[in-house]
């Protein structure tokens, strides 16, 4: 499997410095398309840049991630939203699947390992959607 270094990915995350840390884990590995934001709302306005990734902080000071994971659902289900906490309690991370959330990383210390674990694992489902996509189109188009 090729790593797909075109992702769009946004940071978001009401610490400026874990935003720094995450941004420079995600250049080391040769991502360009970063973009951070230090609130919910700012990353909302700018979902019309089509992201791949998000990665949301879970806790944050004027919407919460849940919040912000629902309007990003609305705008697009099909962006993969992967929340960053320093919750290492179950119930926020099964709130954040239960939602829509593609994975929850604990910030625990493994979370730049995590966040390249997960990176890998979305590049794979996309890989899987587009080999999938032309037999659903090939089946719409046989009922013509």
């Amino acid at each position: 499997m090729e790593t797909n270094l075109n992702l769009k990915i946004f940071l978001v995350d009401d610490d400026v410095f874990c935003l720094n840390l995450y941004r420079k884990h995600l250049e080391n590995l040769g991502y360009t398309e970063i973009y951070s934001f230090e609130n919910g709302l700012d990353c909302i306005g700018r979902l019309t840049e089509k992201p791949e990734v998000i990665f949301l902080d879970y806790e944050m000071s004027s919407l919460t991630g849940t919040e912000v994971l629902k309007k990003i659902k609305r705008f697009d289900p099909d962006i993969f939203v992967v929340f960053l906490s320093g919750q290492k309690n179950i119930i926020p991370a099964v709130n954040a699947l239960k939602y829509g959330a593609f994975d929850y990383i604990v910030k625990d210390g493994h979370q730049f390992e995590n966040m390249t674990k997960v990176i890998l694992k979305i590049i794979q489902v996309q890989e899987l959607m587009k080999h999938r996509a032309p037999n659903i189109i090939s089946k719409i188009i046989s009922l013509f």
